[in-house]
């Protein structure tokens, strides 16, 4: 459904709705996705903890859970399962901005597929985060047991049954381990 909502109204409907997690497209289509289920729940807490624990000790950016929304370039707004931005790129928001849906991609994004998520939707998402500045995206489809990676200007590569995912030259010294998330 696309409603006509200013970037305020958007953000005020999404703060008197916590219930849900709402999503807006480039073309203003409103997505609402109702609450995940428990185990899902679960999985993305041990991703969103293994990867605050590093963000904390490290110091280089700031790690973000899904109720966090984003305002792309192209103008979609987006709450990835967990994400990350560096500090720098960070702090050169207003502390409005930072308040608010911040108009940023972040640099890592990760999405969890859960068992009602399509997977040709999700793909559609992670090439929009990469398109829109995204310097790593980990596509986690635990119904498939693989990993999707998205990169920058690459083919996405696909990974069987992997234990963990190496954070790269993005978050160096990272590695997520899939035990109990995969």
């Amino acid at each position: 459904m696309s409603i006509d909502l200013t970037d305020d109204q958007f953000f005020e409907l999404c703060q008197r709705n916590r219930d849900y997690r709402f999503e807006r497209t480039t073309s203003g289509e409103l997505l609402i996705m109702s609450p995940t289920g428990s185990e899902t729940g679960n999985r993305n807490i041990e991703l969103a903890y293994q990867l605050q624990a590093w963000s904390r000790k490290n110091n280089l950016g700031i790690a973000f859970d899904s109720s966090s929304g984003f305002k792309l370039p192209n103008g979609a707004e987006r709450s990835p399962d967990v994400s990350w931005i560096r500090r720098e790129r960070w702090e050169a928001l207003t502390p409005t901005q930072q308040k608010k849906f911040a108009p940023i991609c972040p640099d890592l994004v990760v999405e969890l597929r859960s068992e009602t998520d399509s997977l040709k939707e999700l793909q559609e998402k992670m090439r929009e985060y990469r398109d829109n500045g995204a310097k790593l995206g980990w596509l986690i489809d635990r119904k498939n047991k693989r990993v999707e990676i998205y990169r920058p200007g690459e083919d996405v590569e696909i990974l069987n049954s992997p234990a963990t995912l190496s954070g790269e030259d993005v978050l160096p010294g990272f590695v997520l381990n899939l035990k109990g998330i995969m």
